[in-house]
């Protein structure tokens, strides 16, 4: 992925998110930031990383989580190719 995305307002995103200590900070954070659609849309994606690398299929995942093809698609793209963010938090 290109780097054209970060800069001084996306470091401060992300310094915000390390200054957040607990769950309930973090659930004050990402509603005060993003919409409950933006949130649900991560939080899906997150669930549909964690199934993929269970080895779950594509109708398993849709099943479960209600995500689309395409996305389960986007998603398995970037646990193969990309930056590995998905498996930091997933600890593979």
């Amino acid at each position: 992925m290109s780097d054209t995305w970060k800069d001084s307002q996306t470091d401060n995103l992300c310094r915000a998110f390390l200054k957040l200590q607990s769950i309930d900070e973090i659930y004050n954070f990402l509603e005060d930031i993003a919409t409950i659609n933006e949130i649900k849309s991560m939080a899906q994606r997150l669930e549909v990383a964690k199934l993929l690398t269970e080895s779950k299929n594509y109708a398993e995942i849709v099943s479960k989580t209600g995500a689309s093809t395409a996305t389960i698609s986007r998603v398995k793209k970037c646990l193969d190719y990309g930056s590995g963010g998905y498996k930091s938090v997933l600890n593979e």
